[in-house]
């Protein structure tokens, strides 16, 4: 309730400090993004690479930042190639149908994979039986200490595969609480198990195509030079983040050392939210359609149906009997389609209007060979993430690797998303800690001696295994 007018100058002083200082951001990304593109003479460049330059520069401006949400900027972005470059007899565009190009990228099958993935993971929450087998697994490795941070793990790495990390951490956190609750206040055991959840979904995301944002980027961005579908992105993906997960568990089993011998688990059980409001038959259909999906988008050399034709089978099903509505249709992260439609649209700008290759011709990429340039990407991208979305920083990182990687751009993009998947030094690096964080039982402090292990060796490891799996 607003008593005084003191009070209403209060809180409109603070709007326009916020709109001013947002206002201001902007300016400042246009102002460098203008006279680092527009105003220097570059040989070779031509007009419509001049201003895809622009575009990527102010994009990467915007999303580093923070100006304005991370899909408002992908939106402008698209936005500027149809006006800017769109425009028939302009810069670029021949005919009036050249401005599609750009848009494109929304209706591409990568983002029905996404989306049926999205379907997918909203259906075992509405359930619950995301919950239920959660707890049902959990119940497998017993109640020694380690055991039972290697199963909580265990299960949100495999998830996260499948789900939104943010989901699955949710998830997780309301599972394990009543374990956390249960120790002594001073057991270091709780920090380590909280700390577990989030680190085992962000390096769980690495392990498939729809696991994280970065991971659909750098597929489709590869999309012309090479078929990165469902299995092959795991053979690439998962190797190393089964190794970061091993890591992970094993820094956190010695960093946070339980005094109890036993851990209490019953608490489990009442934490499970089993999806009551929905019939048991539409219950009873979710998992038989989940390992369905799976285990066809796993098998796609054997069957030659292609992954995001495989989507089709969980969005159709659960919408036409009535498992997801219209509700839960709105609830889905659009936000996030969004952003990896304007990151597919900015590397098409950047490859079609010959800055890609301008920019190959400028780098001194003889002096560090292939290996050297996927080290250094890849911890760019995890340097990045720690600051800002880890999907914005594979919008930026993305189109330069494909640029400079020519002949060998698996090697170079796919490391980019698994480093981006390597940042949680902080607890704004990713949701899933902001979430652990929100607890009130960890300081930054935990985040980044953990963060930091993982954030040294996964993009090296990430790198050093996709350059023998694709060079």
């Amino acid at each position: 309730m607003i008593d005084t007018r003191r009070e209403v100058l209060r809180i409109w002083g603070k709007l326009e400090i916020s709109s001013t200082q947002t206002l201001l951001k902007i300016v400042i990304c246009i102002i460098f993004a203008t006279a680092v593109a527009l105003f220097p003479e570059y040989a070779g460049l031509s007009a419509a690479g001049r201003w895809s330059l622009f575009i990527l520069l102010i994009g990467a401006s915007l999303w580093i930042t923070e100006a304005i949400p991370s899909f408002s900027v992908a939106i402008l972005i698209m936005a500027l190639q149809i006006v800017i470059l769109g425009k028939p007899g302009g810069v670029f565009a021949e005919t009036a149908q050249d401005w599609q190009i750009f848009v494109q990228p929304w209706s591409s099958p990568l983002m029905w994979l996404f989306f049926g993935g999205f379907v997918l993971a909203e259906a075992a929450q509405v359930t619950g039986l995301d919950r239920l087998f959660s707890r049902y697994v959990l119940g497998w490795f017993g109640s020694k200490p380690g055991a039972v941070l290697f199963g909580a793990m265990a299960v949100t790495f495999t998830f996260s595969m499948f789900m939104s990390n943010t989901a699955t951490t949710a998830m997780m956190m309301a599972v394990i609480l009543p374990i956390v609750h249960s120790l002594d206040k001073d057991d270091p055991f709780g920090r380590g198990i909280l700390l577990g959840i989030p680190f085992a979904a962000n390096i769980g995301g690495m392990g498939t195509i729809i696991g994280s944002p970065p991971n659909a980027i750098a597929a489709g961005s590869l999309s012309e030079t090479i078929s990165m579908d469902f299995i092959r992105w795991m053979i690439a993906g998962l190797p190393p983040a089964i190794v970061m997960f091993i890591i992970a568990w094993l820094y956190l089993r010695f960093a946070y050392p339980a005094r109890t011998k036993e851990i209490n688990i019953s608490g489990l059980q009442w934490q499970t939210r089993t999806g009551a409001q929905l019939p048991m038959w539409k219950r009873l259909m979710v998992m038989p359609v989940f390992i369905l999906t799976v285990v066809l988008w796993m098998t796609g050399p054997l069957h030659h149906i292609p992954t995001p034709v495989v989507s089709f089978l969980p969005i159709t099903v659960f919408a036409v009997t009535g498992v997801i509505t219209a509700r839960n249709i709105r609830n889905l992260q659009w936000d996030v389609l969004l952003l990896l439609a304007g990151g597919l649209s900015l590397g098409v700008g950047v490859r079609e209007t010959g800055l890609a290759e301008w920019l190959v011709t400028r780098l001194p990429i003889e002096l560090f060979g292939t290996m050297m340039i996927a080290f250094i990407l890849a911890y760019v991208a995890s340097i990045l993430s720690n600051l800002m979305s880890n999907t914005a920083a594979a919008n930026i990182l993305v189109p330069i690797g494909m640029a400079i990687g020519l002949g060998f751009e698996a090697v170079i993009v796919v490391p980019i998303a698994l480093g981006a998947s390597a940042a949680m030094c902080l607890p704004i690096s990713t949701p899933p800690n902001a979430i652990a964080y929100a607890t009130g039982k960890l300081n930054t402090h935990d985040f980044l001696r953990g963060g930091l292990v993982i954030g040294l060796l996964a993009p090296g490891i990430a790198a050093l295994w996709c350059y023998f799996l694709f060079h």
